[in-house]
């Protein structure tokens, strides 16, 4: 992993209610909430049970906050400025080279804007909060999040997504973001969750599945690739991709560590351990609200980009030369696509933008202008002998920074869920139909799970005092007659024949042997119980005289 420092508190997630429905398809398309680096945008999440009812669409652009690794040797000349509110500030003041003369056109003043710059001293758990947990939030609530570090190898990025392995504070954006999922899921009582993990390598332009159960045993080469597919609505899918579903913290942990055992890194002259490949940690998530017709699917995406690197600098050959190359090649192919948002964004006739051009950039092709609230990290070294490089992904991380997404929440309707609860209704109307006609019904007796069912609805009941109470017996002569059963048994057990002229219950039951106020709470219930049994069977009687 790459180098840097952080540190900072962090809570562990809890349980989730989560049932094993079928994968979700591996398409890229899904939405997003948000805001933007540096300006305006609408947020798409919502806290509390339930999540946030929000369904508008919006227009945001990509937040783009600069992160500042520590030296490692003298350090640059840099000023950084947090005025709140999206305003922040890096400045950097380069003195003039005297060897190029008193008189020439060399520049002294960079400043670049970002969302906020996460400083030598922000803590791990402060980028989280800042930076990546509005977008986590806004994938349980319906909509598509991107969160992905950019900079050049050596720069922190690793240890931001993933972090370090030696303290639990140093934990990076993407096990903050598991445990948040799962601790915020268990707070939502009212919705079923359904999250589905992917973890793709894309190596020297050829995509890999990290969690490839043959992975370990297996050369790289003799692994199944992982095969972009396009449909006719322009979505990509991706083949031999497997999804994994996870119930709770520890399992997507475990994924996730799994993964990461996998991945490509090298030894290079930047990084002891630099990672050579581009790396995408998937959630996708379904949310079905209890008894609803709609489903909500979105996804969110977090991303390792391998680091760039000037290979006239490092000097490196061979197989890390190749690996460079890719790596150069397809952060190129990233800021092509970049730079003609950006232009479409100033209204400049930008038609074609090359998402295909890398494996890449068409996985990401919603988080880049698609429907998805997008945050980009960049990372910078702040050593001096790193400031070309520094200015460099600053300059990059502007042109992003103006890239516009279309924001909308992803909920359709649930057609088999709708197939089954239309069939129920149609079974309760052909029961209550034969309740009406005083037809018999064809089969046994109840079940013992039916009974119960009915012992509760009967309870249910009982403890309602509101004045539209009422009670589901299903519909039927048979479950009809079963909560007669029911209410007669209740009121037996609190001495419901309790007669007060002799002063004895229908079991026999004395209660002059009751004094004071406890005498009293009986007989109030057993009136009581008596008063329900007689209005429900009035409603009964009510409800088929007018039908």
């Amino acid at each position: 992993m790459e180098d840097g420092k952080g540190g900072g508190g962090g809570g562990s997630g809890g349980g989730a209610t989560a049932v094993a429905l079928p994968p979700p398809s591996t398409a890229t398309a899904a939405g997003g909430g948000g805001g933007r680096g540096g300006g305006g945008g609408g947020g798409g999440g919502g806290g509390g049970e339930g999540g946030a009812e929000v369904h508008e669409a919006w227009v945001s652009n990509i937040d783009v906050f600069l992160r500042v690794r520590p030296p490692s040797g003298r350090v640059a000349p840099m000023e950084i400025i947090n005025n709140g509110d999206g305003d922040g500030r890096v400045i950097f003041t380069i003195p003039r080279d005297m060897a190029m003369g008193y008189v020439n056109n060399q520049r002294e003043k960079f400043e670049f804007r970002f969302k906020e710059v996460l400083d030598v001293d922000a803590k791990q758990d402060v980028v989280f909060d800042r930076a990546a947990r509005k977008v986590v939030q806004g994938a349980l609530d319906g909509f598509n999040g991107t969160i992905f570090a950019y900079g050049q190898t050596g720069s922190g990025k690793t240890f931001t997504m993933t972090g370090g392995a030696e303290r639990y504070v140093d934990r990076g954006i993407i096990p903050r973001a598991l445990s948040h999922l799962f601790t915020d899921i268990s707070n939502r009582s009212d919705t079923t969750y359904a999250i589905y993990f992917s973890y793709l390598e894309i190596y020297n332009e050829t995509g890999y599945d990290l969690l490839d159960p043959n992975h370990e045993t297996k050369s790289l080469e003799d692994l199944p690739r992982v095969i972009l597919m396009e449909d006719e609505e322009n979505r990509i899918h991706l083949r031999n991709m497997s999804a994994h579903l996870a119930t709770n913290e520890e399992e997507a942990l475990n994924l996730l560590f799994l993964g990461d055992t996998n991945r490509m890194i090298s030894a290079t002259p930047m990084n002891m351990a630099s990672s050579r490949s581009h790396c995408i940690f998937t959630a996708s998530i379904e949310a079905r609200k209890n008894g609803a017709d709609t489903v909500r699917r979105s996804k969110l995406h977090l991303v390792d980009l391998a680091g760039s690197e000037r290979v006239s600098k490092t000097n490196v050959e061979g197989q890390i030369l190749k690996e460079a190359k890719y790596i150069n090649l397809s952060l190129h192919f990233l800021e092509q696509v970049i730079i003609a948002l950006q232009e479409r964004s100033q209204g400049k006739p930008r038609q074609h933008i090359p998402y295909r051009n890398s494996m890449m950039t068409s996985v990401l092709r919603d988080s880049l202008g698609g429907n998805c609230q997008t945050v980009m990290i960049a990372n910078v070294n702040a050593s001096l002998d790193q400031l070309e490089e520094t200015i460099s992904t600053c300059r990059f991380a502007q042109r992003v920074a103006m890239v516009s997404n279309q924001v909308r929440v992803n909920e359709e309707l649930d057609p088999m869920h709708v197939i089954r609860r239309l069939k129920q209704e149609v079974r309760d109307l052909k029961a209550e139909l034969k309740l009406l006609r005083g037809e018999s019904e064809d089969r046994g007796p109840l079940t013992e799970s039916e009974v119960e069912a009915l012992q509760k609805n009967v309870q249910d009941y009982l403890d309602d005092t509101s004045a539209e109470a009422t009670i589901n017996f299903g519909g039927s002569m048979l479950q009809l007659k079963a909560v007669f059963s029911i209410f007669k048994r209740l009121i037996k057990e609190k001495g419901g024949g309790y007669n007060q002229e002799e002063g004895t219950g229908i079991d026999g039951f004395d209660a002059a042997q009751l004094k004071g106020s406890a005498k009293k709470d009986l007989l109030d219930e057993i009136g009581r119980l008596r008063l329900l049994v007689s209005t429900f069977a009035a409603q009964q009687i009510l409800s088929h005289a007018n039908h």
